[in-house]
């Protein structure tokens, strides 16, 4: 069982319209500066369109290849013609954002959900400065919400207040019924940013086999939020923990050595086996901490794409 320190219940929403409408300003200026500075070219080259499309023919003139000759045209013109070509750039790109109890979890001035909220951020407005549609799921253990991709700054607004003010009704996280939900919505090849702590307990392989299926669809990209306490435990003496998703308390001496090796070495157990995940899965995870600059690991992760 993996314990996290308790994490408040989040506080009634009292805010006023501007009020809110002046935090989803804040981090839309935020994003769209890391966007402008770091991300437009690199998403540009990272992700791939559909494939090249015809456009137009024109007369043929000195320097161009043979070989794009359309030979119909060039008949009946009686005339040589050239076919032009363009890629067709436009994605559908899906933001997968678990809005369990788990990640409500952070010690770094930031918990994984407000990470969650940034990077969601972050991503879909390079979406749209490239001219792609996005579009936002939320989950637990059920669907919590679904808006389909859709272009236009306004969207991504709109995005975002789903991310900051949507109240989950699910408590855990079930993957399988996360990518049947997606596999049944999206009928066309997607880029998938799917975005938790993946702290997936699969014994009989069944969600491994749902994400097979998933990722031959669709290119995926698992966005794996974490926080330093998950890896490393302070000595601070005696600690209650509380495991957000299922409610289970315990305490804890931290200032024995032992109690913290322990811990560390199953921190370390879950993520070996989560990058093994990964790896027979043909995915490339991109990893963020809570309390860290983004834009590294993103502008990272990207060329090396």
């Amino acid at each position: 069982m993996i314990f996290r320190q308790r994490h408040p219940e989040p506080p009634t929403d009292d805010r006023t319209p501007t009020e809110i409408l002046k935090r989803i300003r804040k981090i839309q200026l935020r994003t769209s500066h890391r966007v402008d500075e770091l991300l437009v070219g690199s998403w540009h080259s990272a992700f791939k369109g559909r494939g090249i499309e015809f456009e137009e023919v024109r007369p043929y003139q000195v320097g161009d290849d043979v070989r794009a000759i359309d030979w119909n045209v060039t008949a009946r013109a009686n005339a040589p013609f050239v076919k032009l070509f363009r890629e067709e750039r436009e994605l559908a790109v899906m933001m997968l954002v678990d809005v369990s109890r788990s990640i409500d979890f952070g010690t770094q001035h930031q918990s994984k959900r407000d990470l969650a909220i940034e990077v969601a951020a972050t991503l879909a407005m390079s979406a749209i400065k490239n001219n792609d549609r996005v579009g936002l799921t939320m989950f637990t253990d059920q669907i919590e919400k679904h808006v389909p991709p859709r272009k236009g700054s306004r969207h991504v607004l709109r995005l975002i207040r789903e991310l900051l003010y949507h109240t989950p009704q699910g408590t855990r996280t079930d993957p399988v019924a996360l990518l049947d939900h997606v596999n049944h919505t999206n009928h066309r090849r997607s880029v998938i940013f799917w975005l938790g702590d993946f702290a997936i307990q699969d014994p009989d392989r069944r969600v491994e086999k749902a994400m097979r299926v998933f990722g031959r669809k669709h290119d995926v990209v698992p966005v794996v939020l974490m926080d330093q306490r998950e890896q490393t435990m302070p000595n601070v003496g005696l600690v209650r923990l509380c495991d957000n998703e299922t409610g289970s308390e315990t305490t804890i001496d931290t200032s024995s050595g032992r109690v913290r090796r322990h811990f560390e070495q199953l921190a370390s157990r879950r993520a070996e086996q989560r990058d093994k995940l990964f790896a027979r899965l043909k995915w490339k995870p991109l990893v963020v901490h809570t309390g860290e600059d983004i834009s590294k690991p993103l502008h990272r992760y990207f060329d090396q794409r």
